[in-house]
């Protein structure tokens, strides 16, 4: 299971850091992602990163912005976002694959989500 995080309400241009805790065994064995959807459209991918960390992929609309990082430690996937947009709202989900990649074929989706709006 996973548990997401850390979602609010927040002006344009602020900032909000997003966690997502894996229960049980095996957090390290996963390459992890953010994925969101935004009200009336499908969701899209955010940002992946491999299970160890060594490879990350962020979609376009929010290179430079975000930064995903993890913790297998702590079983914690994290999603820092600065410089918050109106167009970045919408419910942010984790998800987990056992194989690398941007397509939303690749994950499981399991656990709650949290939701993120930014006002202008």
């Amino acid at each position: 299971q996973l548990q997401a995080s850390g979602g609010g309400l927040v002006q344009a241009g602020g900032s909000l850091t997003l966690s997502c805790a894996g229960s049980g065994r095996g957090f390290s064995r996963y390459h992890m992602s953010w994925f969101r959807q935004a009200p009336g459209k499908e969701r899209a991918f955010v940002a992946a990163i491999s299970k160890r960390g060594d490879i990350i992929n962020y979609a376009d609309a929010v290179k430079g912005r975000f930064t995903i990082s993890r913790d297998n430690a702590k079983n914690t996937l994290y999603l820092q976002i600065n410089s918050l947009k109106p167009e970045d709202t919408g419910v942010y989900y984790c998800a987990v694959a056992l194989s690398y990649g941007i397509s939303r074929s690749l994950y499981d989706f399991r656990g709650q989500e949290t939701q993120v709006t930014v006002s202008s």
